[in-house]
């Protein structure tokens, strides 16, 4: 079930073509909602909108938005765009879009033909707050280089709600997204991860991807209750497409929560028990103290046998302190997790070696 609330549009923020921040009045008090154009069209002041409030009402990690549910003046609308591929189907909200796989899809002829990511590099990452130091970092690296970002449905399912998506893109660091399976709203949109993934080396062109969920990751303290075992899952699937794995790891020591310190328990997991294929695990030399847990934490789980293990040394964040880009790992900025973006900074200068 959900909580439904009826407020009136105050300001109407546009944030993209896509996605629109409102000042609400609801009940007494103002408040701030998102609304989707995709699925409510666009709002004006003075109009009366249907909130969804449940993420709110739960203190749930949301930013402290609802959403609009329905524009009460605008509740008729007809049928836009093309393609068939139904996203969020059979559902209220379920939306028309043009898979790139699809036959009325220019790119159809091509995905019916790849079969092989011909040794693409992907970072196969857990978190959405990796994706901007790992993209930063392979820029720096390679400046040239084509970077796509393969969004899959584990976290936030539209592209527009992510502030990372949008700052990558204005600054020309990130060549396009590709949303797959419910997610929505990327320069591309894919059936599944594999397909998504054969769309960015084929279509797109792209030099190295990064593969990971939206924002917003769903967690129970649980082995196996959490949407970022995707990592070991999308693991498996570069290998099954021959494709070039790079796995970025939950790393912090700056999280007090016992079972996220050093390797999160999520990464454990997801590199452990997940992912059937090997891949290369770059990893940052820190100070003595974190450097043992974090050896015994690989040696206790077998990681060293399972995967490649690569040290880093030498890493830095100036780069990405100097980038303009906002970073920020639950609510840590980089300076308060270091370990956290060193990973991340690991990974992308592993991966941009790996390029021809």
């Amino acid at each position: 079930m959900f909580s439904l609330r009826v407020a009136e549009v105050i300001k109407v923020d546009s944030l993209s073509q896509q996605c629109e921040e409102l000042l609400v009045k609801l009940g007494k008090d103002t408040a701030r909602a998102i609304n989707y154009v995709a699925l409510t069209g666009t709002a004006s002041p003075g109009e009366r909108v249907v909130l969804n409030t449940t993420a709110v009402e739960l203190g749930l990690g949301s930013g402290g938005y609802h959403f609009v549910y329905l524009n009460l003046a605008k509740i008729e609308r007809s049928i836009s765009g093309d393609g068939h591929l139904m996203k969020l189907r059979y559902t209220p909200s379920q939306i028309r879009t043009l898979s790139v796989e699809e036959e009325a899809s220019p790119h159809h002829l091509k995905l019916k033909e790849a079969v092989s990511l011909e040794g693409l590099v992907v970072i196969a990452a857990e978190l959405h707050s990796m994706l901007a130091p790992a993209v930063v970092t392979l820029k720096q690296e390679k400046p040239s280089a084509r970077v796509v970002y393969l969004m899959t449905d584990g976290g936030a399912l539209p592209a527009c709600f992510s502030n990372t998506i949008r700052n990558l893109r204005q600054s020309g660091l990130l060549e396009a997204v590709i949303t797959s399976g419910h997610s929505f709203g990327g320069d591309l949109e894919a059936v599944n991860v594999y397909s998504g993934l054969l769309a960015a080396r084929h279509v797109l062109k792209a030099d190295v991807a990064v593969a990971c969920m939206g924002p917003g990751v769903a967690g129970t303290s649980t082995a196996f209750g959490f949407s970022g075992i995707e990592m070991g899952e999308n693991i498996n699937r570069i290998h099954a497409l021959e494709g070039s794995a790079v796995a970025l790891p939950r790393l912090s020591f700056s999280d007090a929560r016992a079972r996220h310190r050093g390797l999160s328990h999520h990464t454990l997991t997801a590199l452990n028990r997940v992912a059937l294929a090997a891949a290369d695990l770059p990893l940052p030399v820190l100070p003595p103290e974190q450097d043992s847990i974090l050896k015994d934490q690989l040696q206790s789980a077998g990681l060293c046998v399972r995967h490649r293990v690569v040290w880093l040394d030498n890493l830095s964040l100036r780069h990405l302190a100097d980038s303009g880009i906002d970073f920020s790992t639950m609510g840590r900025t980089l300076y308060q997790d270091e370990a956290f973006y060193l990973a991340a900074v690991a990974a992308a200068r592993h991966a941009a070696a790996m390029l021809c």
